[in-house]
């Protein structure tokens, strides 16, 4: 491992942040920068109403757009930064650390890779010059009612019909659908083969006749994901990408090596001293436990706890640098941070002691603007979405530990 930057890594650090302080709209100075919103953020400015929002939005993708840190992993044929491994790392940490937004979602880091490997050169030249200026934004259809950690069970269906699929089925936590123009998903087009194969990957205009796409509203009453209806939607055969039949080595497919998970580091080192700074000026006086030394404890423990989360983050991106793709290190790092994340809500909710239970962001009662206790509801999913812990424990078992399947 090496903490510390070379003279062409230092010189490419300090290219960035001087973009990112002469070029982030004043609209994203502050923000968390913590994974990609599907409830607010870019993804929703692009679509806004307001024409601030949106002009912000514009401004910041076509910023990004004339340096190619769109898309840093694709290669500058494809329109990308080409950026080495340790360079992804730098550019991820300079974002997080200034809150900066990324730019095309799930277009840059899912479809455009897998169009990359998999894709015909019309289907690259049609799609990938949209992902990087903006233009459209992409959702992910895979996860089922009956097909979430075992996604080879999907049952949605793709009968050919001559030059078109009629898709039948459906489709939930469809992340950002309600943003999305077009969504690349995972259907079942042969009934009958094992269940790994029988899949074939297709792209699809989200206002095509015969999708619905409905909100699921999560237990913080925001909006981030939906369920996703099809019925006698037709679609091009021209748009499956990869052979017919085969979509699940399609879908498996990323370029996107970056797993460090370097922005939920940062993003809790700057949540925990937000929090410092609070109790030290006195604000929260008035809102503390009497019994706060109790608290003052795990919050040290939650500090020691992130750094080391950085040390997996410069692990990982150690072994990348050296040729090789993080297996259940990855995973590791991934059931570490997102259980840290639900250990960080609590404890900071805990030093409010009751006030820690009031929701209302403009009450005077609120502290921090109920900031903790929201968190402390939005953390709840993280140790199920992205691979759930308990599958992220099996990897650790059998690729790591060299344990037996049970």
């Amino acid at each position: 491992m090496d903490w510390s930057d070379n003279t062409v890594q230092s010189t490419f650090r300090d290219d960035v942040r001087n973009f990112i302080t002469t070029r982030l709209p004043d609209r994203y100075q502050g923000d968390s920068g913590e994974g990609e919103d599907f409830s607010g953020g870019w993804q929703a400015d692009r679509k806004s109403e307001d024409a601030i929002a949106k002009g912000a939005a514009e401004n910041w993708a076509g910023a990004l757009s004339e340096k190619g840190w769109v898309a840093p992993a694709w290669p500058k044929e494809y329109g990308g930064a080409g950026l080495t491994v340790m360079e992804q790392f730098i550019f991820n940490q300079e974002m997080a650390e200034s809150g900066a937004p990324s730019v095309g979602g799930m277009g840059v880091s899912m479809l455009g890779p897998t169009l990359i490997v998999h894709g015909s050169e019309e289907q690259k030249a049609e799609h990938l010059p949209r992902i990087l200026n903006g233009e459209v934004a992409w959702a992910q259809g895979y996860s089922e009612p009956g097909a979430g950690s075992d996604l080879a069970s999907l049952q949605t269906r793709a009968l050919r019909d001559g030059d078109e699929y009629v898709i039948n089925g459906q489709k939930i936590w469809t992340s950002g659908a309600h943003f999305a123009d077009w969504l690349f998903t995972l259907v079942r087009t042969n009934p009958d083969a094992p269940k790994h194969r029988g899949i074939s990957f297709l792209m699809l205009d989200i206002n095509s006749p015969g999708v619905t796409v409905r909100p699921i509203i999560d237990m913080g009453w925001n909006h981030p994901f939906n369920e996703t209806f099809f019925e006698d939607v037709k679609v091009p055969v021209t748009n499956r990408i990869g052979e017919e039949d085969r979509g699940w080595y399609v879908g498996m497919t990323l370029l996107d090596f970056e797993r460090s998970g370097i922005s939920d580091a940062i993003s809790y080192r700057r949540g925990q001293k937000d929090l410092r700074d609070f109790l030290v000026s006195g604000g929260g006086d008035q809102f503390t436990r009497q019994d706060f030394s109790v608290v003052r404890k795990e919050l040290a423990d939650r500090a020691v706890e992130t750094e080391v989360l950085f040390n997996f983050a410069f692990r990982i991106v150690s072994i990348q640098d050296s040729g090789m793709v993080p297996n259940y290190e990855a995973s590791v790092n991934k059931m570490y941070s997102s259980e840290l994340h639900q250990r960080m809500a609590r404890t900071s909710t805990k030093a409010w002691g009751l006030y820690g239970n009031l929701w209302a962001e403009d009450s005077a009662y609120s502290p921090m603007n109920a900031a903790h206790v929201r968190d402390y509801v939005g953390s709840v999913p993280h140790t199920i979405f992205s691979g759930s812990n308990e599958i992220q424990r099996n990897v650790i078992a059998t690729r790591g530990l060299g344990l037996p399947r049970g």
